[in-house]
């Protein structure tokens, strides 16, 4: 195929390096004849380092470069252009140009693609003579790596061209997920989950960016932290993001966005590229703020309250048999002892709750998260009656395991219904079945591309399912009942996959199936 690419920025040389590679006549041009030369120069420079690192061979690499076309103007006269690819800036004015003119200069028969990344397709095809022939083919940086592309049908696009273009990303090594023209399209919107939950315990001061990120990974199982992911990606384009999807389905309470970016949007803290975000970087940086080491009594003994809850059942098991396991002694019976510090296994509730239905002694009863971790970490949640000294005390006895084996890390947080893990979880979860519910992607494909371009260990509707229907059901209610806020609402598609005994994965019957 010949495929013109439009821009020759960071996108545009990743999808001519891309597209070459995969054995096809790639068309280069910008409005700057000097950063086509410039793309040429570094695709070349990428391909001799494949070579070096043996993921390539040099013939390969020589058929590469000369597939592809530096062009004098990107709209130059190309009767044999069978697809064009526009990766040019994040504006619908200069889209709109840029596909005027490409209109004018190619043939009917070529098929337009835009990388988008935030804007309607439907509107950039709206302003073509022909919008049918439009469709959106968003990739992610940097193209060679990141090996997923989402496929979107504008309102108006013919049926023939997301095939094409899905055959195309696949017939290339990358896999393509065909999603519906809204806005953050799938990848971002499905990241929406993870940032905006942890925004808003740092709101509610439930815990600081370092500890939240801690969680992220060592309980999540996430290669980062959610701060750590926005100073990489940039607080002025996550602050962006966050405001139009949030703005783009109509204000949804599950997307709302947090009051303390604007403030650091404008104070220029956006992360790594400016030298300080959530955390410094550069000389002299010393990154986060390091764990506080466990002081405290150790051999203190524990009481563990049962929550009373199915969804607990198993992990008090689990950490009664661990602490036991580490020397711990573990108190059993009917109520603690005067010297014992109480750990209340929480599922979506506050520690307080347990507190007040249990006739717990407040400043010695705490909260500990129920998630197992993916790593050495467990959390300790403590209320504003809390005593410090049985507070350090609990996280050393937390902090303790068996002979030979590394010590936990234990993070203390506030108190708050159902914890950091649990309700970042929640939150990924079920902004993921808010995207299946409304159909704008199949299930596979919401978690395939969550997995590829973000990098969870499970898709959202993977790792609810993980967790049980029931379960993540009865953690939503839980939160729902104990904060009020509308952002915590089970989601249609976990309350009736709970009530039929459906695989959150499963997208389950549709009308359509039903006519024959």
């Amino acid at each position: 195929m010949r495929i013109r690419i439009v821009g020759a920025g960071a996108m545009g040389r990743g999808i001519a390096q891309w597209a070459a590679s995969a054995g096809h006549t790639v068309e280069l041009g910008d409005v700057r004849p000097e950063a086509v030369k410039e793309a040429l120069d570094f695709i070349a420079s990428m391909l001799d380092r494949a070579v070096a690192k043996g993921r390539t061979t040099a013939a390969d690499r020589d058929a590469a470069v000369a597939r592809l076309v530096p062009l004098g103007e990107p709209w130059a006269a190309g009767p044999d252009v069978e697809l064009v690819i526009e990766a040019v800036r994040e504006d619908l004015e200069t889209k709109a140009e840029v596909f005027g003119r490409l209109e004018r200069a190619l043939p009917a028969s070529a098929v337009f693609a835009t990388n988008t990344s935030s804007l309607s397709v439907t509107r950039i095809a709206a302003t073509l003579q022909d919008p049918s022939r439009l469709a959106g083919l968003h990739f992610f940086n940097p193209v060679p790596l990141m090996r997923i592309v989402e496929v979107v049908p504008g309102t108006a696009t013919r049926p023939e061209i997301p095939v094409l273009l899905t055959e195309l990303v696949e017939g290339c090594g990358h896999r393509a997920v065909t999603v519906a023209d809204t806005p953050g399209f799938l990848v971002n919107h499905a990241g929406r989950g993870l940032v905006t939950e942890a925004l808003a315990l740092l709101e509610e001061s439930v815990a600081d960016p370092a500890e939240i990120d801690r969680i992220a990974r060592d309980v999540l199982g996430l290669r980062m932290g959610p701060f750590e992911l926005m100073d990489l990606t940039g607080l002025d384009v996550t602050a962006a993001v966050i405001d139009s999807i949030w703005q783009g389905f109509r204000y949804e309470d599950r997307l709302r966005p947090s009051f303390l970016t604007p403030n650091r949007v404008v104070a220029g803290l956006h992360g790594r590229k400016t030298g300080r975000g959530w955390y410094a970087y550069g000389d002299g940086a010393s990154g986060p703020a390091p764990e506080s080491p466990v002081s405290g009594d150790a051999d203190r003994p524990v009481f563990l309250a049962s929550a009373g809850r199915p969804e607990t059942v198993s992990y008090e098991e689990e950490l009664a048999a661990s602490l036991e396991a580490a020397g711990v002694r573990v108190e059993r019976g009917a109520g603690p002892s005067a010297e014992a510090v109480v750990l209340v296994p929480v599922w979506g509730a506050p520690v307080s709750a347990a507190v007040a239905e249990g006739g717990l002694p407040r400043e010695r009863t705490f909260g500990v998260e129920v998630l197992p971790p993916a790593g050495r970490r467990r959390v300790l949640a403590v209320t504003a009656a809390g005593d410090p000294v049985a507070a350090r005390d609990a996280r050393a006895v937390l902090a303790r395991a068996a002979e030979g084996e590394e010590p936990y890390g234990v993070s203390v947080v506030r108190d708050t219904a159902g914890s950091v893990a649990q309700r970042l979880l929640s939150s990924v979860v079920a902004v993921g079945c808010s995207i299946a519910e409304r159909s704008l992607a199949a299930p596979a494909d919401i978690d395939l591309a969550v997995t590829t371009g973000l990098g969870y260990p499970a898709g959202p509707l993977a790792w609810g399912e993980r967790t049980g229907a029931v379960r993540m059901l009865a953690l939503q209610r839980a939160l729902h009942a104990s904060t009020g806020d509308p952002r915590h609402r089970p989601t249609r598609w976990i309350t009736e996959r709970a009530a039929l005994g459906l695989a959150l994965t499963d997208p389950g019957t549709s009308p359509a199936d039903c006519l024959g």
